[in-house]
């Protein structure tokens, strides 16, 4: 059969692939098109599975809310490239991604993985994208927030940095707004001292105690300068003890007590946080191929 213009148009437009790959296919299952989309499929996947085990640790932070402003979703979906984020394939998944999950709620990660999104599932989209663009992407975190009687604030810093806070009692989308701006600035390790691990408390104590000891002061005015340390440490990591940034003079707790409002919790996504990534060493990477030569 005559591999026409015609046909690998329509195959490049029903797969997103290149036209050399899309006449390639369409040659080998003379003209079958149906068996060339399968055929790409299966190659597509193949070169997913390829990719899976390589480092995704650029990427961007989705968030997306009810006009209400009661319920959001925050989604990290990471690729292995920067250039990537940008492209039309990547903003598109991740916003149709979250856009769904706002409709949907899926109860968690995996439940999120296997929903619909058009005519596959989520998982499946995304190996269709690797496959499409040529780099490993994960869909890595994902939180649903929703509130009753209160309302859910987010804040994006460009694409790297997402928040959501959930207020209850008082407060507006503004406040909320405001506080989630605040949380992806200073990125507190908790709402309040009493939600502070003791561990953590201990791990500081100890060294503060450490220093103290070589001030030569007695035990009791030792002990003083640990528990005041101990205040300051907890104020600069709580977000209730903070300075509110737009505001220095202004705690964040004061802050809520105006509108009579309180955060009942908080979540902040950094792009990549906790991915050990590849460091590349150049000069390694030119003596090698050196010696191949």
């Amino acid at each position: 059969m005559a591999i026409t213009a015609a046909l690998v148009k329509e195959l490049r437009e029903r797969t997103g692939s290149g036209m050399m790959e899309c006449k390639k296919t369409l040659v080998e299952t003379n003209g079958d098109i149906e068996a060339a989309i399968e055929l790409m499929r299966k190659a597509g996947m193949a070169k997913a599975d390829k990719k899976a085990s390589r480092i995704a640790a650029e990427g961007c932070i989705v968030v997306k809310s009810t006009d209400d402003a009661k319920k959001s979703v925050i989604i990290e979906v990471n690729c292995e490239t920067d250039f990537v984020t940008k492209s039309e394939d990547f903003v598109n998944f991740t916003t149709e991604l979250a856009e769904q999950a706002l409709i949907n709620t899926p109860a968690d990660l995996e439940a999120l993985l296997v929903m619909p999104l058009g005519d596959v599932t989520v998982d499946k989209a995304r190996q269709a994208l690797i496959a499409k663009i040529g780099e490993n992407v994960n869909v890595r975190r994902y939180e649903i927030v929703s509130s009753e009687s209160g309302v859910v604030g987010q804040y994006l810093h460009g694409e790297r940095i997402g928040v959501l806070v959930k207020l209850e009692n008082g407060g507006d989308a503004v406040l909320a707004k405001d506080i989630a701006m605040h949380i992806a600035a200073t990125n507190p390790a908790a709402i309040s001292a009493e939600d502070v691990p003791a561990e953590m408390i201990e791990k500081e104590k100890e060294i503060f105690s450490a220093q103290a000891a070589e001030s030569g002061k007695p035990a009791e005015i030792i002990e003083k300068m640990i528990s005041g340390r101990i205040r300051k440490y907890l104020a600069e990591i709580t977000l209730l003890g903070q300075a509110f940034v737009k505001n220095p003079d202004q705690t964040v707790e004061k802050l809520l007590k105006e509108s009579n409002a309180n955060v009942a919790s908080f979540i902040r996504f950094e792009v990549g946080e906790g991915i050990e990534k590849k460091e590349d060493n150049f000069a390694e990477e030119v003596m090698a191929q050196a010696k191949g030569a």
